[in-house]
């Protein structure tokens, strides 16, 4: 059994000021997808300022989406209760599902605008998402979120505030699965010739079964619990969606030309 690390979640505090770890782990993501999406931004006929912009939109796609996909799914009553806590994103409250619908509404009006077909920009978009989904588990982590059932694995720690039980370190499995594992398989499939929308489904796909799996080992919200079954959570019914998308953009991929966008 681990003990679970004693980490302050403000990382920086002078006077009222605060920083929290929560949120630099935003920065972190958002600055690995701008260095990353530099590199490769001559690919689809991008200039820096070009990436800049197309992150700052993301951004907001990112915050408003995720904070609002929040709301309405997991914290409806809470918002009803406490308007003003919506904008509280520091004490933590993201829907990864709500960021990505953010995102791509982002991504659709800037394709638009640089005359970009939509899925060259996400397959473009998408390997440049997985470190900050890593940073964000680990923000979740260091904030006491997430916590997972209780196991008798060697890795498990007990949770802060939920009594001595060894648990599974939730956070941490997503933070590996979405952030490292999927950044390597995206970043991989998309350096060399691939046919459009294979990443965008690679990631959609990859995503989901990612969460699905985690969700059986980490506790359902609370205040929500398990929809059906006794083991069916809200993350669960959010991600058969993503999944059931993928798979149809590979397939849907597999009958395009290789994108010459490269």
């Amino acid at each position: 059994m681990l003990t679970y690390p004693d980490i302050d979640p403000v990382a920086i505090s002078l006077g009222p000021f605060q920083v929290h770890w929560y949120g630099l782990m935003y920065v972190v993501g958002f600055v690995a997808a701008w260095f990353l999406g530099r590199r490769r931004a001559a690919r689809i006929d991008l200039t820096a300022d070009d990436v800049g912009d197309m992150l700052f939109y993301a951004a907001l796609g990112v915050v408003l989406g995720g904070r609002l996909g929040y709301a309405l799914f997991y914290g409806l009553d809470q918002w009803l209760a406490d308007p003003l806590w919506i904008f509280r994103i520091w004490d933590g409250g993201m829907s990864f599902h709500g960021g990505l619908a953010g995102v791509l509404l982002a991504s659709l009006w800037f394709a638009r605008r640089k005359r970009l077909a939509f899925f060259t920009l996400t397959d473009f978009v998408a390997p440049l998402v997985p470190i900050g989904l890593g940073a964000g588990r680990i923000g979740n982590f260091i904030n006491r979120e997430l916590p997972g059932r209780v196991t008798e694995l060697p890795w498990g720690m007990p949770f802060p505030g939920m009594g001595p039980e060894p648990r599974h370190p939730s956070s941490l499995y997503e933070a590996i699965l979405e952030g490292a594992i999927l950044f390597a398989v995206l970043w991989w499939v998309s350096a060399r010739p691939r046919r459009r929308g294979l990443v965008s489904g690679l990631f959609l796909t990859l995503y989901g079964v990612f969460r699905f799996g985690v969700e059986f080992v980490r506790l359902p919200d609370a205040h929500i619990g398990y929809l059906a079954f006794g083991w069916l959570t809200m993350g669960m019914l959010l991600t058969l969606p993503m999944i059931a998308a993928g798979v149809a953009l590979i397939a849907w991929s597999r009958r395009q030309p290789v994108d010459a966008k490269l």
